[in-house]
């Protein structure tokens, strides 16, 4: 099973392929792209998963999908987690260090991160793998795992190795399989995920997976040392329910829960038979024992897209995020309306040459603008995109988009599907799953590390 176009299983290999119309054209060559680092496949790691996150030091920490170890067991290779050091000299090359290879099933360990990594305050990193662990879940009848959530621990002396404990593993599908996506933390530390399949609901969603998906949260032990505990908030059932949460889910100040989902929701068959996807909320329950209640705020069509990565907030309330085509906003309800309004803010895939599909979380600047990035270009060459939107200073105006860097082929990156991260300087950084230097996957690459700046 080859998942390394996107790291979604069997039946999402079939996804849109765009019809490439026109020749690239980029409104902003004033910024400038530089390769940060190719990876090589082996144990140095290969196709990057989400994003990248800085430490306090200028340091970048991310994960690979695939490469780490030949030997172990999973859908691709194991994956790996790593950092990259900046210069001490101004030009000089970033150092890629690989702090963990994930083991697999094999040895009770994760498999596959398909997911970014958050950080804490300490420095400590949080992620998830797709497959691996201790669970009983089987992909083809071959014993895979159900998945995992891992904490890595900085060394307490210098040059020493980072220590990787498996938090919590997936123990069967009811409980959630394949997680996906970002992690978030909550003010009392903790955790909340999902799971692309499992939950124990919905039957329609992939004939080799279990379940629709789940979103859950994940508890710190009381006492030190002490076991974390899961718990499933919210099962998804496909039909005019959601399916396959995309993680990245962010919390408002009242504790509920916002995200997307890839399908369910529309039973038209617009979008195959799984539907074109969601955006919902989890509100949390007035008693601690008592259910969440799960509120679908909107079903996309098939002109809208399906919405592939997670949502952000603005300081109003307000919720943003990405479908295949477009990127929208919802505003909170009003005393007139009582329900959430979804206004397109900009739609992808059109005769400007510039992007199509995007695919990664948004991000803010101080200034108010999104950053994003497009997995393809609506153009001859173009292999992918860096854009800005900005908002109109006139309310209910067009917003309007540069395209910061067009990705075109080797040795720069191509197919950049995480979201962006800022530094203070007003740079943006992240990953491509193909590209770059790298000879170890073939023709393509094995992915980069990316800075577009000013």
């Amino acid at each position: 099973m080859n998942l390394k176009r996107c790291p979604r299983p069997a039946i999402l290999v079939l996804i849109w392929f765009v019809i490439i119309l026109a020749t690239a054209s980029l409104a902003s060559a004033e910024w400038k792209e530089k390769v940060l680092y190719s990876f090589q496949s082996g144990t140095n790691g290969a196709t990057p998963a989400g994003g990248i996150v800085f430490d306090k030091a200028g340091n970048l920490y991310g994960a690979t999908m695939d490469g780490g170890s030949s030997s172990c067991r999973s859908v691709q290779q194991c994956g790996t987690v790593f950092q990259l050091v900046p210069p001490a000299k101004k030009g000089d090359p970033w150092t890629e260090t690989v702090l963990y290879v994930f083991k697999g099933n094999a040895d009770n360990d994760g498999a596959s991160p398909y997911g970014g990594l958050i950080i804490d305050s300490a420095g400590n990193l949080y992620g998830t793998t797709g497959y691996g662990g201790t669970g009983n879940c089987t992909v083809l009848g071959t014993l895979m795992g159900c998945g995992t959530v891992f904490e890595l621990l900085p060394p307490t002396q210098k040059g020493g190795a980072w220590t990787e404990t498996v938090l919590y593993s997936f123990p069967d599908a009811k409980q959630g399989f394949n997680p996906f996506g970002d992690l978030v933390f909550d003010s009392a530390g903790n955790l909340y995920g999902a799971t692309y399949f499992g939950g124990g609901k919905g039957t329609t969603c992939d004939p080799f997976y279990q379940y629709c998906g789940a979103v859950f949260e994940l508890s710190p032990p009381v006492t030190k040392g002490g076991k974390w505990t899961e718990k499933v908030l919210h099962s998804f059932a496909s039909g005019t329910d959601g399916a396959n949460p995309n993680g990245g889910l962010v919390l408002d100040s009242k504790g509920a829960i916002f995200g997307t989902t890839f399908g369910g929701g529309n039973e038209s068959g617009e979008c195959g038979s799984g539907g074109c996807g969601t955006a919902f909320e989890l509100e949390p329950p007035a008693n601690k024992s008592d259910p969440w209640t799960e509120t679908v705020l909107h079903r996309f069509s098939v002109d809208e897209g399906r919405p592939w990565a997670g949502v952000i907030f603005d300081g109003k309330g307000r919720f943003y995020g990405t479908s295949l085509a477009t990127v929208f906003r919802f505003a909170p309800p009003s005393k007139k309306s009582g329900h959430w309004k979804k206004t397109t803010l900009f739609a992808f895939c059109n005769t400007d040459g510039g992007g199509c599909l995007p695919e990664g979380s948004l991000i803010f600047d101080r200034f108010g603008s999104l950053y994003g990035t497009t997995y393809y270009g609506y153009g001859a060459e173009l292999q992918g995109s860096v854009f800005r939107l900005k908002e109109p200073h006139i309310e209910g105006g067009a917003w309007s988009i540069d395209y910061l860097h067009g990705f075109l082929k080797v040795p720069d990156g191509l197919f950049p599907a995480a979201g962006l991260v800022l530094d203070a300087h007003g740079a943006v950084y992240s990953t491509t799953q193909e590209g770059g230097a790298g000879t170890g996957c073939g023709y393509g690459g094995c992915g980069t590390v990316f800075e577009v700046s000013p």
